[in-house]
């Protein structure tokens, strides 16, 4: 099957009216009845709650403006897209696994760091830039999780019964950090060579869960373009004449392209062995795509921009001066500072979704729309 949205975003746009209602008030998320009792998630700073900030605590600045006023240990001004999946699901927002003081997972818990890889990262986060919280640490610290709770045997009131493990959702959100790493110093080409491992990883850690855990529902996201991120766009060599109509990287966007078709691949041969199972593909590629190259019609100004930034132009991004840096540059402080408005803007750090574009990411994630095979969280809940 060839992958990609059944319609443009533009047509499925009312259906996410039914997703918007499940978002309304924390008192109405309370009330309301999943099929779903947890979450647990897998992933990489898009899906991070908090994960990789615990493990090195540092993170100050503008982050988490929005919607918790101080820095909350995600790579956003506000909420991720998993936080609008669990409010959707009348649970909690996930506690980070790593996170020692104030967590709560009886609803389920988030073992996604910032940097995470699929694959199995050489040496350390500040040498490489890659978190050494890979996939498949990921997968061993959900069995450490699961001997907890056994061990509990109901009497521990911060994890969940042993039940949940087979009835809840499993999110898996990574594979950015393997594609994007080596592209300034090997090309997209090179890079490319390595995404079969990075798909398969994946594939496997879906079938582990299954067998080991117990785990029956998945959910697996696609890549984004990040030949549209504002970080790669003024921090990466390029060819002028490898830019498209709406000002991305073509060579970057075809490599996630490729990415994306190797995974759906997969996860179909993957569903022949767990028949039993739910392994649904979610194509946040398609939605976030469309955001970036139409931002007006989804009620933001501005694409391939960063509200927090430095440096200002059409990119407002200084690879030396990341959001919330403060550096001395040609002799002068520099500061990365948030903009006044970014509810406008579909990138927040250049890299990173703004809460404005992650909650219309999600509305599309939740109705269904863009699942295969079609997922329909708002029909899974009931008021």
């Amino acid at each position: 099957m060839q992958i990609g949205c059944r319609g443009t975003m533009r047509t499925a746009w009312p259906l996410l009216l039914v997703a918007t209602a499940l978002l309304s008030t924390s008192a109405e998320r309370g009330r309301r009845t999943c099929r779903f009792p947890a979450v647990f998630n897998f992933g990489d700073s898009n899906s991070d709650t908090g994960g990789f900030w615990a493990a090195f605590p540092a993170q100050q600045g503008p982050f988490g403006m929005t919607y918790f006023g101080r820095p909350a240990g995600r790579a956003s001004d506000g909420r991720l897209v998993i936080d609008f999946i669990a409010q959707a699901m009348g649970l909690p927002l996930l506690s980070p696994y790593l996170q020692s003081i104030g967590s709560d997972y009886r609803h389920g818990a988030n073992f996604a760091t910032l940097a995470s890889t699929a694959l199995l990262p050489n040496t350390s986060v500040f040498v490489t830039g890659t978190s050494p919280f890979s996939l498949g640490i990921q997968l061993n610290q959900m069995k450490e999780f699961r001997n907890r709770v056994l061990a509990s045997k109901g009497n521990n009131g911060q994890l969940p019964g042993s039940e949940i493990l087979g009835d809840a959702l499993y999110t898996i959100d990574i594979g950015q950090n393997d594609f994007t790493s080596n592209l300034g110093s090997l090309g997209v080409e090179s890079v490319k060579r390595s995404l079969p491992s990075v798909v398969s990883q994946i594939s496997w850690t879906i079938q582990d869960l299954y067998s080991s855990i117990g785990a029956r529902s998945f959910m697996v996201f696609n890549m984004a373009p990040v030949g549209c991120y504002p970080a790669f766009l003024a921090g990466l060599p390029r060819d002028s004449k490898d830019l498209d109509e709406f000002g991305c990287v073509k060579s970057y966007n075809g490599g996630v392209t490729y990415y994306n078709q190797l995974l759906n691949d997969s996860l179909a041969e993957v569903r022949k062995k767990v028949q039993d199972a739910s392994v649904v593909y979610v194509d946040k590629h398609a939605v976030t795509l469309e955001l970036f190259q139409h931002p007006t019609a989804h009620g933001l100004k501005h694409g391939a921009r960063a509200c927090c930034g430095y440096g200002g132009g059409t990119y407002n991004f200084d690879r030396d001066v990341y959001c919330g840096d403060s550096k001395v540059v040609n002799g002068e402080a520099a500061t990365a500072g948030a903009c006044a408005d970014p509810q406008n803007y579909v990138s927040w750090d250049g890299i990173h979704a703004t809460e404005a574009a992650n909650s219309r990411i999600a509305y599309a994630v939740i109705s269904g729309s863009y699942s295969y095979p079609p997922f329909d969280l708002s029909k899974l809940c009931s008021p």
